[in-house]
């Protein structure tokens, strides 16, 4: 958790030092956040859950969540996002599955445009992403005392989970509309795609490698809602 969070600290910082933009040049880059939805199929891992009915195969979408930066110099753009995903399912109380996710990732674009209140950019970028899968069963019918009195009930009624992580790269196109009386402040849209170098075994939740373990790659489609804002110690009316 400690190399994670430097890893952010890094790549935010890094980004941050390297960057300006046309009228705000002298300015902190603009803070962004994006709320959206993306969708990805593991088959791999739902095809060999089919074999076992007592589980519940994954959904093939999450809520997507992204803190981050933008800036942008002679109309290129650099960007740097941790995202955070989640299928938002998974009831303890019944059979279901939930999908969870982190990254960080460093994107880059050129703005197509040169008007003042309007940034259209395609996108280019690296990242690395964090999976979790996780499995409940049904344990209604499961008798109290029995969990008591048997360590393989006890055993039998706990949650499953599955790991994975890929390094990944991001392509797509975004928009941005400009406020005309706050500086950097813009409402936008992003479209992407976000795929794996290559296949990756799933492990189990500790890390461990499992012989015939089923293999995924990233192939998400992702559509978000983007807000940027300069920093409030730095505002001045106009972009």
């Amino acid at each position: 958790m400690k190399a994670w969070i430097l890893a952010a600290a890094l790549l935010v910082g890094g980004t941050t030092m390297a960057q300006k933009k046309k009228n705000w040049n002298n300015y902190l880059p603009m803070s962004s956040i994006g709320i959206g939805v993306g969708f990805q199929e593991f088959d791999g891992l739902n095809n060999r859950l089919a074999n076992f009915p007592q589980y519940r195969s994954l959904r093939d979408y999450t809520g997507v969540l992204q803190l981050g930066w933008m800036k942008e110099r002679n109309r290129f753009i650099s960007m740097s996002n941790i995202t955070l995903g989640s299928s938002m399912s998974g009831d303890r109380n019944r059979q279901s599955s939930t999908t969870r996710f982190a990254g960080l990732g460093a994107d880059f674009g050129y703005d197509l445009l040169k008007q003042e209140r309007v940034m259209l950019y395609p996108i280019a970028g690296i990242g690395y992403e964090w999976y979790q899968a996780k499995f409940y069963r049904d344990n209604s019918n499961v008798d109290f005392d029995d969990v008591l009195q048997s360590p393989v009930v006890q055993n039998g009624i706990s949650s499953i989970a599955f790991n994975n992580s890929f390094f990944n790269y991001k392509l797509g196109l975004g928009l941005n509309l400009f406020s005309p009386k706050e500086k950097g402040a813009s409402i936008g849209l992003q479209a992407a795609y976000i795929g794996s170098f290559q296949d990756r075994e799933w492990r189990s939740k500790e890390g461990q490698d499992l012989a015939n373990a089923p293999s995924d790659r990233l192939g998400r489609v992702q559509v978000s809602l983007i807000l940027t804002h300069s920093p409030m110690m730095m505002g001045k009316k106009g972009r």
